[in-house]
């Protein structure tokens, strides 16, 4: 962007270290896959093992020949390390191996800006990017300590470093500003929600564990579902109507990933609001995963850390197609209120099983009544309408009506105290011992 760099780079070797320093660390396999879903080929694995990284180049001058070597052997011209480079150290071992280098959070970019669909999407990214590129815009110049000279090239008395840094500068504080609108759009979109007593249901889980195949297979929107990481960046919602419970909004929202940048979440703050401030978490867990127990781990520390760690969740273990014994079935606790749903979106068995428990854990919040309404009621029996409260209808020969309503507790009991209304009126919803 502002500096010159190859514009190749298909061909990659890979580098993962196992580092005694790390509490948890990265998965090769996973890293692998990242590669992969960024579109790189990899043609080398190199690994190795250390007490803790070196401070110029991340590994030792051993993996730095081996390195060396391999790209002299083969046609790459990419390096990726499955770990988060300094500055430095990027430039130290670009300027070495005569190459492309790339680090963990560099490659999630890349990924983020190729799956960037929407303009909300594409601000976000182009924002992480910024941050990231701003501590690492020293390599591309090499006249750092020069001022622009000569007719028509002098400048403002700053270096050209400086220039870049104040431009970058420039566009984050522009791109906030626009996200910010962004974000007070959707706090808008979540009043009306709750105005109107909607409650949200979001989707998380690690990423490829088939989020998207079960919104698809709930909604049938469409959204975009293939076998790659980080497949769904931009949030997509539809409206669910769930059987005794009613309308909700289901939410699809971009995947999580393990160590993921705190400079992600950040700038991806406006997608992931759509998991903080939803109503109940569909944690979807890739039953077939052989890190299944680790990627849970992972998601609840995710979850943690954007504060949506206090949100109801029920887990749906998804893919058990790919199992040899795998049944559709709904686990419950002590109490009786569900807690897991094994299930497959790709063949649609279990989702009826999904759909009872969502219901089962919203019905709470709603109130199924019956309620018998004199000639002189017509205002309360107005407002039961303007909530869209109203199922069904009986109207009675004195003029009255016999109304069967269902609504979130919560409005019930205002407009029972705003109209002044005796609650004890409202019966259980069999209307037939009302009519008469």
């Amino acid at each position: 962007m502002f500096f010159e760099r190859p514009d190749y780079g298909e061909l990659a070797i890979l580098v993962h270290l196992e580092l005694g320093s790390e509490a948890e660390p990265e998965d090769p396999r996973e890293f692998e896959e990242l590669v992969l879903s960024a579109g790189g080929d990899p043609v080398a694995f190199v690994t190795g093992q250390r007490t803790t990284p070196t401070p110029r180049f991340f590994v030792g001058t051993g993996k730095l020949e081996e390195l060396r070597q391999l790209l002299a052997d083969t046609d790459a011209a990419l390096v990726i390390f499955n770990h988060n480079l300094s500055p430095s150290q990027e430039r130290n071992l670009e300027r070495e191996l005569h190459c492309r280098v790339l680090d963990r959070t560099g490659l999630i970019l890349d990924i983020f800006a190729q799956r960037a669909r929407t303009h909300e999407g594409k601000l976000q990214v182009e924002l992480a990017q910024l941050k990231h590129l701003s501590t690492r815009l020293i390599r591309g110049w090499t006249h750092l300590e020069r001022q622009k000279g000569g007719i028509g090239l002098r400048g403002p008395g700053e270096t050209q470093l400086e220039t870049d840094r104040r431009l970058i500068r420039g566009r984050i504080k522009a791109i906030e500003k626009r996200l910010e609108k962004v974000r007070s759009q959707r706090d808008q979109g979540r009043r009306s929600r709750r105005r109107a007593e909607l409650p949200t249901v979001s989707l998380v889980g690690y990423t490829n564990a088939g989020k998207s195949s079960l919104f698809n297979a709930l909604t049938e929107a469409g959204v975009l579902a293939v076998d790659q990481l980080f497949a769904t960046l931009d949030p997509t919602m539809r409206r669910l109507t769930l059987a005794d419970a009613g309308p909700v909004i289901l939410a699809d929202t971009v995947g999580f990933v393990s160590h993921l940048p705190h400079k992600l979440i950040e700038a991806f703050r406006a997608t992931l609001e759509e998991a903080v401030n939803a109503t109940l978490l569909l944690h979807v867990i890739d039953v077939a995963s052989p890190e299944r127990h680790r990627n849970i781990e992972r998601v609840e520390e995710v979850l943690q850390d954007i504060g949506a760690d206090d949100i109801p969740v029920l887990r749906v273990y998804n893919k058990i197609d790919l199992l040899e014994h795998g049944e559709p079935q709904l686990e419950r606790d002590a109490d009786g209120a569900p807690v897991a749903v094994w299930l497959s979106a790709h063949s649609g068995a279990g989702l009826s099983l999904l759909c009872q428990a969502m219901a089962e854990l919203l019905v709470p919040r709603t109130a199924h009544r019956v309620v018998r309404l004199s000639p002189t009621e017509s205002r309360v029996r107005s407002r039961f309408y303007e909530l869209g409260a109203v199922l069904a209808e009986t109207t009675l020969e004195d003029g009255g009506c016999v109304l069967e309503i269902r609504m979130p507790e919560t409005s019930l009991a205002k407009l029972l105290k705003n109209e002044d209304f005796d609650g004890a009126r409202l019966q259980a919803h069999d209307a037939r011992a009302l009519i008469h």
